[in-house]
């Protein structure tokens, strides 16, 4: 039995490397961390944490050597079994279809903290308060590498006035829905 590997594919899983999945992580974060994984560690999950059997694991990975299959639907296959596995096959269902809507069609999630805006808040106080960046150097970051969103709106300057209320993004995962 070989060791599993964490989210960067090469050393092994850890919470200290912050490289783990947690077994008691909700399911679309638990997707989510599976689908980071490289392509070249899917053959140590597929051998470590799933119910496959030797046959269909050597089948996966012949159809992917093949062209058959695409790498990103087995890896969807994977963490589909992997939810199934720590929650049930409805959350491994409702875990794809979530993770499809939001990174393969751009949708935002159903579900997300809120954040009640107050007066006199600029763009970085709310991106702090709001817990999507840890330091006021992080959020000038994402402001000028233009990964903050106000209602697909581009936000980047930090001391602006917050626009109004709506969905606020940061980079592809992190959301925060801004009442007045």
């Amino acid at each position: 039995m070989g060791i599993l590997p964490g989210t960067d594919g090469v050393i092994r899983m850890s919470k200290s490397l912050g490289n783990h999945i947690p077994i008691h992580a909700d399911p679309e974060d638990m997707y989510g961390k599976v689908m980071s994984i490289p392509d070249m560690a899917m053959g140590q999950y597929f051998r470590l944490v799933t119910r496959w059997t030797p046959q269909e694991i050597v089948h996966l990975e012949q159809d992917m050597a093949s062209g058959e299959l695409h790498p990103r639907d087995v890896k969807m296959k994977l963490a589909r079994e992997i939810v199934s596995i720590y929650h049930d096959e409805a959350a491994g269902d409702r875990a794809e279809g979530a993770f499809i809507r939001i990174f393969q069609h751009g949708d935002i999630p159903e579900q997300m903290p809120e954040y009640e805006l107050l007066p006199g808040q600029t763009v970085l106080d709310v991106l702090i308060a709001g817990n999507l960046v840890s330091s006021k150097g992080e959020g000038r970051r994402m402001l000028e590498q233009r990964a903050v969103r106000l209602d697909g709106e581009t936000l980047t300057d930090p001391t602006q006035p917050f626009p109004r209320p709506g969905v606020l993004q940061v980079g592809k995962r992190r959301y925060l829905r801004i009442i007045a």
